[in-house]
């Protein structure tokens, strides 16, 4: 597979994705204002890196159903919660996010902090309620969820990365950080994939073991991305780390050193996939993808 291909299947899920996300809330009973607030945000664009992720997971080992795109949208849904809750003057204080006024700019804190609780407990009802998959891989997907989103992965990752503020941290923990806040969410979309695709466990462990390089490659890219990047690319100033002074990979590395970490970790990503096949090609582009990506 090329990237030319890669971008095909993003392109087509990415349109299914968009589309079917806001009917998810659409469809619920509530606040009407809190139900504006949740899809002001899961509307605001975005890459859509995770629930792609699980849907290439899913592609190694069978097509793609209907059903899979729920499970896909979830992940958003927990990842769009998490930006609506960073975004916070408590956490990292931005106004802007994928150039659209952050959620509490717009609705006021309060409301968005309802719009993160809101957005993440219907991702786990949207697991659950899951049809086309055994109830042992449902009730693993959720208790993978609830360990990737809790205190041992992205929750608890977010509060290292604030209590590392205006701090010279070692390698060690700012990798701890990423590993956490980005990667742990970016580790279960794969392994969510692989468990809705029916994958053998040895399959899992490895991709698994992927997605964990995965998740710092993106992390490390967005540190570069941080003060290299394009502003009209972003949607955001860059600068924001070095503005709260946070370690990153470039202050710690050199941009140099923190380039040369990029592709270690690329390259080390791929080494956990199989020597060959359609599936190893799609996840090995994305690596790439996210390697090379100007946002």
């Amino acid at each position: 597979m090329t990237l030319t291909e890669l971008k095909q299947f993003m392109d087509t899920h990415k349109k299914e994705i968009d589309v079917r996300m806001p009917d998810y809330i659409e469809t619920m009973k509530g606040p009407q204002t809190l139900k504006e607030a949740m899809t002001y945000s899961i509307q605001a664009g975005g890459k859509r890196v995770r629930p792609l992720l699980m849907l290439a997971a899913v592609s190694a080992f069978r097509s793609v159903e209907e059903q899979d795109y729920q499970a896909a949208c979830s992940v958003e849904m927990v990842h769009t919660y998490s930006l609506i809750h960073d975004d916070l003057p408590a956490m990292d204080d931005d106004d802007y996010r994928r150039g659209m006024l952050t959620n509490h700019k717009v609705y006021g804190e309060a409301f968005a902090v309802l719009a993160g609780d809101g957005l993440l407990s219907k991702a786990f009802e949207m697991i659950s309620t899951l049809t086309h998959i055994s109830n042992d891989r449902k009730v693993r997907m959720v208790m993978e969820l609830a360990q990737s989103s809790g205190l041992e992965g992205m929750t608890g990752g977010q509060a290292s990365d604030l209590e590392g503020e205006n701090k010279t941290l070692e390698l060690k923990d700012l990798e701890y950080i990423h590993d956490h806040k980005t990667g742990a969410l970016l580790t279960y979309a794969v392994t969510a994939g692989a468990l809705l695709g029916d994958a053998p466990e040895e399959d899992i462990k490895k991709l698994k073991q992927f997605s964990r390089e995965l998740g710092l490659v993106f992390q490390i890219k967005d540190d570069i991305l941080d003060i290299e990047g394009d502003e009209n690319e972003m949607g955001k100033a860059p600068g924001s780390d070095e503005g709260r002074n946070k370690s990153t990979y470039p202050s710690l590395l050199t941009m140099s050193g923190a380039k040369e970490k990029l592709v270690f970790h690329a390259e080390k990503a791929k080494s956990f996939l199989p020597g060959s096949s359609s599936y190893t090609s799609l996840l090995k582009d994305f690596v790439d993808y996210v390697a090379e990506r100007a946002h």
